[in-house]
């Protein structure tokens, strides 16, 4: 949780220097979601050190980000920081401005500091608290995408903040649930009566328990949410019928072609099984993979819409990518 620490100084800082609050805000989002170096209020900045000549607000961005808690509890990558912190000092000595031993000192410490393979990165939500995941720092490693979080499940998240009802009292299982950022949204904000996580790879399930842990579900509520390991080849009709599942969901499931044919298979069994609402939500990076499924959808005679409307933007992440979610629905027999 962000406590009211930063809250305060936020209100503070918007009260003396207008909008030195959204700048700071805008940092901590950036930061601990590390997001890409360039998509920081660099210019911002700049500007006002070039007015005050003063090191303050450097010092601000210090306390809520490098020097904040949740960054001494679940630290973004070494590499990141060391980039963040000479960053820093770069417009600081730009602008001509005092040195500031406070993030020297820092810089000095991550320095030293070995690299790793993982890292944490917290998604800051609306309400002050975080949502902090172990991911990997490669893209691929151990042969899977799984163990990182990829802007779909970001996208289907935000959506699920607008659209808490759907989930509100209902069973919701997940498709490929990776890291888990998701499913502890939902669990954290839409007051599921149960939620079923699902993946299929050994080391994105471990990660995924992990994660769920991190986050306090597990101990809060132990009857709302399971793990399971779903293998879409050989998923049987008595375990989808055991799920009983309201509400089916997932995100970036549609990007290798390979896999099409078995998430077909579970998608007819889940239809035909129950009545779920099956909602999925892919980042539409090869026009020819997304295109083919839809068609393997239709030769299923499964129909779909995609759902519309503008998504609040909660997270930080690059969006160069179109996003579409849509809905699935056995065809209706004249």
């Amino acid at each position: 949780m962000l406590n009211m620490e930063c809250l305060k100084r936020y209100r503070y800082l918007d009260d003396k220097y207008g909008n030195k609050c959204a700048i700071l805000r805008n940092f901590q989002e950036s930061f601990f979601a590390m997001n890409r170096m360039v998509s920081f209020p660099w210019t911002s900045v700049e500007k006002h050190l070039e007015c005050n000549k003063s090191s303050d607000l450097v010092s601000e961005i210090l306390k809520c980000t490098c020097f904040h808690s949740l960054c001494q509890k679940f630290p973004p990558s070494v590499q990141f920081r060391r980039m963040f912190l000479t960053e820093l000092i770069r417009r600081l000595e730009a602008a001509g401005c005092d040195p500031l031993d406070e993030l020297y000192d820092a810089l000095a410490e991550v320095v030293g500091t070995e690299d790793t393979t993982q890292c944490y990165k917290s998604y800051l939500l609306p309400s002050g608290d975080a949502v902090s995941l172990l991911e990997n720092v490669a893209l691929i490693s151990v042969g899977t995408t799984g163990l990182v979080t990829w802007e779909a499940a970001l996208y289907l998240a935000e959506w699920a903040l607008d659209h808490q009802e759907i989930f509100t009292n209902r069973t919701v299982l997940e498709l490929g649930s990776g890291l888990g950022l998701t499913g502890i949204t939902v669990c954290r904000y839409c007051r599921p009566s149960r939620y079923i996580f699902s993946d299929c790879h050994p080391g994105v399930l471990q990660r995924l328990r992990t994660n769920i842990k991190l986050n306090g579900l597990m101990e809060e509520t132990p009857s709302l949410v399971s793990v399971e390991e779903l293998d879409w080849m050989a998923v049987t009709e008595e375990q989808i019928k055991q799920i009983e599942a309201d509400v089916i969901i997932a995100a970036d499931v549609v990007y290798d072609p390979d896999i099409v044919p078995s998430l077909m298979k579970l998608l007819s069994n889940l239809l035909r099984c129950s009545a779920p609402q099956v909602i999925i939500c892919s980042a539409v990076r090869k026009q020819e993979t997304y295109g083919g499924f839809k068609q393997q959808l239709e030769k299923a005679g499964i129909q779909h819409h995609v759902i519309t409307g503008a998504v609040r933007h909660v997270f930080p992440y690059h969006r160069a990518s179109i996003i579409e979610m849509i809905q699935l629905h056995t065809k209706v027999v004249q």
